[in-house]
């Protein structure tokens, strides 16, 4: 194993009202709607362990989280499912609570208090984003609208803006959250090429959009880069080690970590956000599957 870095954010870092990400990084769920929880330490490359079970097996799923807690919610056949985990702590999920409506494909950010679930399919995508505070239990409430309805997309926060990038019908939209005020979200600008079912990740200042895929059979290998604070279009980063869609992404605040993917991935790699460049194989996860979520805390 190589020790990266071991960084925390602290609570003073960017304009939310706490820590949203730490060393640890959680995985959960995915392909077979498999209930497993891996973790990693994001500071020391290596594989992953098993961390426990989700409430209900699921994926299309998306996930958030404070400095200590991680949410799951959502996820495929409809799943209006929000799970908790205490991060520092192996074991299985706890029922948290309730999205305002069942759906598959939507993203998860946060300002390390309120989480954020936005946009997701059943029936039909949908423009919903929901909100809750991640420290207490209990279901979701309304917060606002994207600016489409969109599903098979991507989020990530710098502690003031959540951020929301791709999707459906291969857009390259991208849009953007006042996490700490309700309300629809705005336009931020555009990705460097549209894709869906990529994976975000970020620190306090910077957001990356990695892999995809765009139409029939065509899978992404890059990776987009903005600065959150200031709207524009996004940037190229680099590229992920192997081509694939529906990955997951965790961040400590100083790498970015990329996990599974389409189709029988265990694969994880990783980048310095502050560093342009192709991303290094991490290790991998314990079993190989797609369509997991990430989140990171301590």
């Amino acid at each position: 194993m190589a020790t990266l870095h071991n960084n925390v954010v602290p609570s003073s870092a960017g304009a939310g009202a706490g820590v949203w990400y730490g060393d640890r990084g959680v995985i959960g769920g995915g392909s077979a709607d498999t209930n497993v929880m891996d973790y990693i330490t994001i500071a020391t490359t290596g594989n992953a362990t098993d961390f426990g079970d989700l409430t209900v097996g699921r994926s299309y799923i998306a996930a958030c989280s404070d400095s200590s807690r991680g949410l799951f919610g959502g996820g495929s056949s409809g799943s209006n499912v929000i799970d908790y985990i205490t991060i520092s702590t192996t074991g299985n999920a706890t029922d948290f609570g309730d999205l305002t409506a069942g759906r598959g494909g939507l993203a998860g950010c946060s300002d390390g208090t309120i989480g954020i679930f936005g946009g997701g399919s059943f029936g039909g995508s949908t423009n919903v984003i929901d909100y809750i505070t991640i420290s207490t239990t209990g279901n979701a409430t309304d917060f606002g609208d994207l600016t489409r309805s969109n599903y098979a997309i991507s989020a990530c926060s710098d502690g003031t803006k959540g951020v929301f990038g791709g999707g459906n019908s291969n857009t390259n939209v991208i849009d953007y959250i006042i996490i700490a005020t309700t309300g629809n979200a705005t336009d931020f600008g555009d990705l460097t090429v549209a894709r869906q079912n990529a994976a975000a990740c970020s620190d306090i200042t910077r957001g990356v959009f990695a892999s995809g895929y765009y139409g029939a059979g065509v899978t992404i290998d890059s990776i987009d880069y903005i600065t959150i604070a200031t709207t524009g279009n996004a940037n190229d980063f680099g590229d992920v080690t192997v081509a694939r869609y529906a990955i997951s992404a965790c961040s400590d605040g100083t790498y970015g970590v990329f996990g599974g993917g389409c189709c029988t991935y265990d694969i994880l790699d990783y980048i310095t956000i502050q560093t342009l460049g192709n991303a290094t194989d991490f290790g991998d996860l314990t079993a190989n599957r797609s369509y997991p979520a990430g989140l990171s805390g301590d």
